[in-house]
């Protein structure tokens, strides 16, 4: 006579609600960025050509100092002079900046991304968020490292600069802050623009190519819209010496944060209303 058994229970499993707190939202997106090569080797090109370029111009400094002039004497910035591959380097970290939002749609993760988080503006403020405070410590200690290589290539009797001196540690520290502002100024372009190719493009035409247009303005015009320009705001952020066509660092810097905020703003909006 068969014998009845009990019906096998199954486990019951909480729904799943589709949604991650803040924190959890914020470790989802570290993990992204440092699990993705790019990173890795964006960050590393940011610091061979920072320190790099910079020892490559101090050590070429040393060599010719003795054929300079009184006047490139009198205006010798050692401070900006070993800080100068920060003009290269804003590349490798706008292209970082680009890549930690469009490789996602590249890949389509972004529908992934949005199904366990579908609080939008959360998304791009974990990643803005992540992104920076990466981007704000490397930037920082690779100045420090370019300003302290250079500074000990600079022999004597070339004058070069210590940290205590008036307006040096400013232009250091600025500069590394004037890096990591630039990539979430990418980071917002790249939101916006949802594609690689196109995001780099226009990162270089607002960095390199507005400058060589301004050139087919008057001297007039020229002077007075360039001092706008990321390119020039990176100078004087860097520089000890300061120039009166140009604005003072903190309000050259306070200016990058304005265009960095206002494009984050337009992306955000974006990013809520279109489809991913």
């Amino acid at each position: 006579m068969p014998t009845a058994t009990a019906p096998a229970t199954v486990p019951t499993v909480p729904p799943a609600t589709g949604r991650l707190s803040p924190a959890g939202v914020l470790r989802s997106e570290w993990t992204k960025l440092r699990s993705v090569r790019s990173t890795v080797w964006s960050l590393l090109a940011l610091a061979v050509i920072t320190v790099g370029m910079g020892a490559l111009i101090c050590a070429a400094t040393v060599s010719r100092w003795s054929s300079s002039g009184p006047l490139e004497r009198l205006h010798f910035d050692p401070t900006g002079r070993s800080l100068r591959g920060i003009f290269l380097a804003q590349l490798a970290i706008g292209v970082l900046g680009i890549l930690a939002v469009t490789s996602e749609y590249g890949t389509g993760m972004i529908r992934a991304t949005l199904a366990a988080v579908p609080n939008r503006p959360l998304v791009l403020a974990a990643k803005a968020a992540v992104f920076g405070a990466v981007a704000l410590v490397v930037s920082e200690v690779v100045t420090f490292a370019a300003f302290l290589v250079g500074q000990s290539l600079l022999t004597s009797p070339v004058p070069h600069a210590t940290l205590g001196q008036p307006g040096v540690l400013r232009a250091v520290a600025g500069g590394g802050l004037y890096l990591a502002v630039l990539g979430l100024l990418a980071l917002g372009l790249g939101s916006i623009i949802r594609h690689t190719a196109g995001a780099i493009s226009t990162f270089v035409a607002i960095l390199l190519i507005l400058p060589l247009l301004l050139q087919a303005f008057p001297a007039s015009v020229q002077t007075a819209l360039s001092k706008f320009l990321p390119l020039t705001i990176a100078g004087s952020m860097i520089s000890v010496q300061q120039t009166a066509d140009t604005f003072s660092p903190w309000a050259g810097f306070g200016l990058l944060c304005a265009y960095t905020a206002a494009i984050l703003a337009v992306a955000g909006v974006l990013f809520v209303r279109r489809d991913a």
